[in-house]
Order: C-alpha cells, then sequence, then structure tokens
C-alpha cells in the first residue's frame, strides 16, 4: 500500500486538495475544539494545516514519505507547524488518553485490522475528547461503479456503516450519526455524488 500511495501524492498537484474536508472544518469548528488533535492516515496535510491554523496542536501520521513531503510543503505555505510521522500506528510511540480530539477523514483500512486499529486509536482520546469521522459507506459502492470519479474502496469490507460504528465505538456518547448523499469535489480522486457514514462522538469520562 505504501507504493500505491506514494504514486498518488509524488504528482505535483494535490490528490484531494488544499481545502480541508467539508465535514471536519464544520465539526472542529462548530465544537470549537482546543488542545492536541490527532489526525491518522492523513496524506497531503489538508485537514492538519486547517486545524493548525486554527490553533490546535496537529500531530498527523500516514504510511506514505510523499504524503508527508506534501503535508509539510503545505503546512509551509500557510506558516503553521504540525508535527507529521511515517508510518503505521503500531510503530508509532502514542500515549492513551493524551489527544483532545482525533479525526478519522476517508480513512478506511484493510477488513482484518479495521476494528482493532479502530479501537487502539479511540484509546489514545482522552475522557471526553472527540472523535469526528468520514468515510464511504457500504452504499457507495453502488455509486462508484456509475461513477468511478467519486473515488472509494471497491472492498465492500473496509467501508463503512452506522451499525459498525456504535458497535466499535462503545466508549463514546454519540452527537451525530448518519448516512449522507453528499456531492463530494475534493481534489481529483473525490469527484461527484458518494454516499458517507458522518459520525462525532465524546469519549465518555
Amino acid at each position: 500500500m505504501e507504493d500505491f500511495w506514494n504514486n498518488r501524492y509524488k504528482e505535483k498537484d494535490f490528490a484531494y486538495g488544499k481545502n480541508p474536508n467539508v465535514y471536519f472544518k464544520n465539526t472542529i469548528d462548530k465544537l470549537s475544539l482546543e488542545g492536541t488533535l490527532l489526525l491518522p492516515a492523513e496524506g497531503e496535510g489538508r485537514n492538519a494545516v486547517y486545524a493548525a491554523k486554527k490553533g490546535l496542536n496537529v500531530v498527523a501520521f500516514d504510511i506514505s514519505e510523499e504524503g508527508k513531503n506534501k503535508a509539510m510543503e503545505l503546512a509551509n505555505s500557510e506558516h503553521v507547524d504540525i508535527d507529521y510521522e511515517v508510518g503505521e500506528l503500531k510503530q508509532l510511540y502514542l500515549k492513551k488518553n493524551s489527544f483532545d480530539a482525533l479525526a478519522l477523514i476517508y480513512a478506511h483500512f484493510p477488513a482484518n485490522e479495521k476494528e482493532k486499529l479502530h479501537k487502539d486509536l479511540a484509546e489514545l482520546i482522552k475522557p471526553n475528547g472527540y472523535l469526528i469521522l468520514e468515510g464511504f459507506s457500504f452504499n457507495n459502492l453502488e455509486l462508484r461503479e456509475k461513477n468511478p470519479k467519486v473515488g472509494g474502496p471497491a472492498n465492500r469490507e473496509m467501508l463503512y456503516s452506522k451499525q459498525e460504528i456504535t458497535d466499535t465505538f462503545t466508549d463514546f456518547e454519540i452527537i451525530e450519526l448518519e448516512e449522507a448523499l453528499i456531492e463530494l469535489n475534493e481534489g481529483s480522486f473525490h469527484n461527484g455524488l458518494a454516499s458517507v457514514i458522518r459520525f462525532t462522538g465524546k469519549k465518555k469520562a
């Protein structure tokens, strides 16, 4: 997978654009988040840079070195600092209960790793901290067949459902959980009508 993402991110243009994901932006603005934010699978840094501009202390990671290069380029151009690591979660030294918020934005993991990764990531959030998630739903497969430009995994088991969210993130109070049809306009690889799961949860004390 490293080769896939390095090839996608090594191009001059930003694969998913430079603007933050709309749900991510609207949610952190609405919650008036402060403190530390963790962004796994952050790619080229569009969400990390926006959060840093809002005053959050941002830690991001991804398996792609090219993604980091683009993220640091964007951060420098916007005059903000982000802490960006390259590697998988198991290779990083992140402490439990250490982040005020964590956001998974189109972070799709292999089916055999997904549940454990989600639970391990949830443990990194402080009590009363927030989890923000937007990802493609099961129903996106049909839309992807009609319009490949909408993007997302072709493997159903890598996608999200509302039931999976409630079953996995049991330590979180649900602030928002919905499946929505949205019009994506994010760079070259997220374009068109998409079916997504949107979740905001607050970790129980």
